[in-house]
């Protein structure tokens, strides 16, 4: 696991290496015209905004690379939302809350994400009955047109529920339910190891594998899982490469929608980002902002450089240098999750000509020992938890993943 690891990191360092030059000078252009955004669990705190408004993670991949068996010429999408729901308490979706998956359609590998969605897929949830089921709609919208089917969430006691939605004549897989969150993270520890960082605490290293802490362990979460064909998204397109993110949005005034959380890559907004406020400014926009600010147009620059400065010094005091940080952030924004379709998935299984990782992501990717050791530039290369866990460390360790789809495992 190490090896490969340091192999994806060293084909990580050598593009952005490489593409340090062009990225410092579209920063310096751009007036530091960038933020960072990304994976979350507990960002962007408010007073109003409860768990079921809380995106987790976001996992992107081909379903051949999950399940062998599996039909070829699938995607499947997973959203997470209500962090550390306690086991065998049952928990809802939302009954005023649009939970979206936004795709765009990418002609080219290498090309920069626009961050206008091409396709988005809505879901939208009724109260729940006496049986603890909620009916959901599920809405696409694609080449301006509209598609709706519904179906039902699985509850926590029973086996999951795979409901199959009729799209314009496509047909989809959903499920919607508590499953196990199978993310996984020495969060506690590292927010110390952070604040020794950024000299606002004592100094400290990542707890030896015997006493890491996966945080995640034992806890579910509310899982929305489809299935949905390449050809679906690619329409009219002969695109085999797509930029996927999520957003929670709420009802506000005159019949609108305002976004309150967004999500794409992990670990970087949580990583990268202190005050609460930026990660709620940064919950509030889409992808097209960030490339907004990236391209120097204003307002989006402006606004920007507040997230971008505390993303740099949070950058340099783990260990970077100044063009190493920038070309990090030009590495990471905007903020999508890119698949190309034409290699098997896994998070930095390949890179761009940006340095972006662009193979999506499977449930069981070490995403934090990746982006730990290329945001460090190898100074850090694990927390020491996986899924798995430490053999003997009972504050680690998950339940093995279901050979079908949905594929999470069941709910604790």
């Amino acid at each position: 696991m190490m090896w490969n690891i340091l192999k994806r990191l060293t084909a990580w360092q050598k593009p952005i290496g490489l593409a340090g030059v062009l990225l410092g000078l579209t920063l310096v252009a751009g007036a530091g015209a960038v933020y960072v955004q990304a994976s979350d669990h507990d960002d962007g705190e408010t007073d109003i905004k409860g768990r079921n408004l809380n995106l987790t993670d976001l996992y992107v991949f081909r379903e051949r690379d999950q399940n062998p068996n599996a039909a070829a010429g699938n995607l499947v999408f997973i959203m997470n939302t209500n962090p550390r729901s306690l086991a065998r308490q049952q928990y809802y979706f939302s009954t005023r809350a649009q939970y979206e998956f936004k795709v765009t359609q990418v002609a080219d590998v290498d090309d920069a994400p626009t961050g206008v969605a091409d396709v988005t897929l809505r879901f939208q949830f009724q109260p729940p009955d006496q049986n603890n089921q909620q009916t959901f709609t599920v809405t696409a919208l694609k080449n301006g047109q509209t598609f709706t089917g519904q179906g039902q969430t699985t509850p926590i006691t029973n086996t999951p529920e795979v409901n199959t939605v009729s799209l314009g004549g496509t047909n989809l897989k959903v499920f919607a339910g508590l499953r196990e969150d199978p993310f996984f993270f020495d969060v506690e520890q590292y927010f110390r190891v952070r604040a020794g960082a950024l000299d606002i605490g004592p100094a400290v290293g990542f707890r030896d594998p015997s006493t890491a802490v996966d945080f995640a362990a034992g806890y579910n979460v509310n899982a929305i899982a489809v299935q949905v064909p390449i050809s679906f998204l690619q329409g009219s397109s002969q695109a085999s490469t797509f930029d996927v993110w999520e957003t929670i949005s709420v009802p506000a005034a005159g019949g609108k929608f305002n976004q309150v959380e967004r999500l794409a890559r992990p670990a970087i907004n949580e990583g990268l980002i202190v005050t609460n406020d930026l990660l709620n400014t940064l919950n509030s926009v889409g992808p097209d902002f960030e490339a907004a600010a990236l391209a120097g147009q204003q307002p989006a620059a402006n606004a920007a450089a507040p997230i971008v400065n505390e993303a740099t010094q949070t950058l340099l005091a783990i260990g970077n240098s100044d063009d190493r940080a920038d070309a990090l952030l030009g590495a990471f924004l905007p903020d999508v999750m890119r698949i190309d379709t034409t290699g098997p998935s896994g998070y930095a299984n390949a890179l761009n000509a940006q340095g972006s990782p662009v193979r999506g992501r499977l449930l069981k990717d070490d995403v934090v020992d990746i982006t730990l050791s290329v945001l460090t530039n190898g100074t850090i290369t694990t927390d020491n938890v996986s899924y798995d866990g430490t053999p003997g460390n009972p504050a680690q360790g998950h339940q093995p993943l279901v050979p079908a789809f949905p594929y999470l495992a069941p709910p604790n």
